[in-house]
């Protein structure tokens, strides 16, 4: 039996979701994350409306289109320009999550509450790990603040993070507020990434 070197098989799985976005043309490998966690959690349904918190390049958007269906709808956020998408059920904006105006601004597109906020937000990476984590866990603070204020009761919030020790306190402002909380790592992140992602289920009164 030959056992190959682990590292190996990591490239060839990255390698593989890349090709397969490549083919089944999402703009981005990260689309088969959110598409794993929602065939497992079913958390994105049929008619949904959604809100995608750093959505450049779009492939969020791409798998959370064919989620909810064209009775439903998506509105995509980033810093970065969006390349549009023809179907009139998803929209595309230039935010800042920082910006105090942001709600203001999600909500004047949304036909109704969101059913479901997700975040696939990440800062620049800097290579210095207590950095990065604390970057990113003021983004997905950034996004669970919005969230809290777009999101309609029962509703439910998907959102990125980097392992460490600033992590436990924003896991518990996200218990405080959602019925049930738990950790997802799908198979499409890399296996030695300290990325994972946190599922917040049914938003609290």
């Amino acid at each position: 039996m030959i056992h190959l070197p682990k590292a190996w098989i990591r490239e060839r799985k990255n390698e593989l979701y890349y090709k397969k976005a490549k083919a089944e043309n999402y703009r981005s490998r990260s689309t088969y994350k959110l598409v794993q966690a929602n065939e497992k959690y079913g958390f994105i349904k049929l008619h949904d409306v959604v809100v995608d918190l750093g959505a450049a390049p779009g492939g969020w958007i791409q798998a959370a289109r064919k989620m909810t269906g064209r009775h439903g709808f998506v509105l995509g956020v980033d810093l970065k320009e969006i390349e549009p998408f023809p179907q009139d059920y998803i929209r595309t904006i230039i935010g800042d999550l920082t910006d105090p105006n942001i709600v203001e601004q999600i909500v004047s597109f949304l036909p109704h509450k969101a059913d479901t906020v997700i975040s696939d937000a990440a800062p620049n990476i800097t290579g210095v790990w207590e950095v990065d984590h604390a970057r990113q866990i003021d983004l997905a603070t950034k996004a669970l603040d919005i969230t809290l204020q777009i999101l309609r009761l029962g509703g439910n919030f998907f959102v990125k993070l980097f392992q460490g020790d600033l992590m436990d306190e924003f896991v518990q402002t996200v218990k405080d507020n959602f019925v049930e909380v738990k950790f997802v790592k799908p198979a499409a992140s890399r296996a030695k990434s300290s990325e994972m992602y946190l599922l917040a289920l049914g938003l609290k009164n």
